[in-house]
Order: structure tokens, then sequence, then C-alpha cells
């Protein structure tokens, strides 16, 4: 299992990013981000994660403290961060979405947590791919939990296919040794496949196409962001490049290198992630041994 790579690189991707989040492209390309620093947009120290990371803690340890998926448990953790900063390194909770906030607040007004997520066209932000990675290393995980996942906060089926793309996608890296490229196609191929019926495809065309090369928007839309992760992985070599590229991008900074990062790090293995950049995040060690603790409760799932 690659559970520690692929965590640890989505943590640190994003701390990566947070201190550069919403910079234009313009400006990174004049002072680009070259390692984990401080402040910057939200004032916080080095290492500091955002809500990417919080809630992805927060469905892993709920996973295992219930030993199964249960929706209203993992919705009321996401519930205990937005409120009291649980799974935060400060206490502090910052950088969440108006989907994600009106979602948890519907959920806190007695609404059951499968009813709970934006259907809109505006509900495609970044809020439930960013915190879909652990349901890739549930070996039997079936589409449609991972769509409910994805509901709980953002319930468009654009949202829902992508999540699902992203789960495929690190799946084949889990288990095959194949190029990027490869891996890419085999997700593309079971998307295609399975919503072949769905008129939401045509919004995965350029990725579908392997048509990357240019136009790579880095905003807070979920396709946008799917996108400017692939375009990262493939155009680097290694994970450190991956992340970098990802987070020079502009944009919603540590949500496309917490993506990214994810899927590096399974792919280069979790000794490809810089160690000096691993020590800087607080609480580093209970992540690692969450890490743990999933591992063996999904073996038994």
């Amino acid at each position: 299992m690659k559970i520690k790579a692929g965590i640890c690189g989505f943590v640190v991707g994003d701390a990566l990013g947070v201190p550069a989040e919403f910079s234009s492209r313009e400006t990174l390309q004049k002072n680009p981000v070259k390692t984990i620093t401080g402040y910057g947009t939200y004032n916080m120290p080095p290492g500091t994660y955002s809500d990417d990371t919080s809630m992805t803690l927060a469905t892993m340890s709920s996973i295992c403290n219930k030993k199964t998926i249960d929706y209203e448990d993992i919705q009321s953790e996401f519930l205990e961060w937005l409120l009291n900063g649980k799974y935060t390194q400060y206490g502090e909770t910052f950088d969440y979405g108006n989907t994600t906030y009106e979602s948890l607040l519907r959920f806190k007004n007695g609404f059951e947590a499968l009813k709970c997520g934006g259907v809109s066209e505006r509900d495609n932000g970044n809020g439930s791919l960013m915190r879909i990675l652990p349901l890739a290393f549930i070996h039997d995980i079936d589409y449609e939990t991972i769509e409910n996942i994805s509901g709980l906060t953002h319930g468009h089926l654009r949202s829902k296919i992508a999540c699902v793309f992203y789960v495929e996608l690190a799946k084949s890296m889990i288990s095959d040794n194949l190029t990027i490229k490869e891996h890419v196609k085999i997700a593309c191929d079971k998307i295609r496949k399975h919503y072949k019926d769905s008129e939401e495809l045509k919004h995965f065309e350029r990725i579908f196409n392997d048509d990357l090369k240019e136009n790579i928007k880095s905003s807070g839309y979920v396709i946008d962001t799917l996108e400017s992760v692939i375009y990262c992985l493939e155009t680097t070599d290694n994970y450190k490049y991956s992340v970098l590229k990802a987070v020079n991008l502009g944009g919603d900074t540590d949500t496309i290198a917490a993506v990214c990062g994810g899927l590096s790090g399974i792919y280069y293995g979790f000794d490809s992630i810089p160690i000096d950049w691993l020590n800087q995040i607080p609480k580093i060690e209970e992540i690692l041994s969450l890490c743990e603790s999933y591992e063996g409760v999904i073996n038994e799932y």
C-alpha cells in the first residue's frame, strides 16, 4: 500500500501552496516558489496546511473510528473541523469554500448528510476533489460510494465524476507500473465507459483527448484543477518538480499542489518527498500514525 506516500505527498503539496494562494501566474513567474515558506496569503507559519488536508484527515479518522464508511459521521467530523478547528494545526479554520460552508450549515441545521451537498452549476469547485484521495486506497470501493462522499458537500454530477476519475487515476498508480499518460488513459477509459450517457463528459474532453499543452487554468474550478494536475505530472519527472510546477501556476495553489502531490507521492514513492519539507509540517507524526491506523482498518474493510 502507498497510503503514507500519497497522503504525505498531498499534505506537503498543500503546505507548499498555502502561502502563495491567489497569487497570479505572472507574479510567480517573476518570483517562483522554490521551497516551503510561511505567512504570505494567510499569515500562517511555514508548513501550515489548509482545509484540503483537514478534511482529508477528517475522512480518514472517521473511517478508522467507525471501521466503515458512515456518511453521517464523516459529515460530523467535517462540522467539528469547521466550527471548532479539529484536524487543524493551530485550532484555527481558514480557507474553506462557500459550497462546503453552506453544505455543513445544512447538516448543522438537521439535513441528512447525503442531502447537504450543493447541486447547482456553481457548486463545482474543488471542495470534494481535494479530500477524496483516501478512498483510492480502499480496494473494492464502488463509484456510488465515491459519488456519495463527494456529495456530502459537492453534489453536482461533474464534481462526482471528477472525484471518481481522480480515485481511478490514483488506483492505477497504486497497482501498476506504467507511465503517467498510460495511467491517465486507463482512468479516462473507465470514466467514459461508466458515464457514457452523461452530458457531463463533454467537460472532460481536453483530458480524454490528451489536449493539455496550452490554456492551463489554475482556478478553483474542479475541471481546471484536474487539467492542471495532469499537466504538471506529465511535464515533470519527480515529486519535487511536479508540486513546485503546480504551485507556480498560481491561483488555487494549495489545492492544485495537494491534488498533484497526492498522485505524485504515490507514483514516485514516499522517499521522493523532500525530507526537509516533510519535517516542516507541524503534527506530521500524527498524520503518519493516522496513515498506519487507516491502512490497518481498510485491510479488514
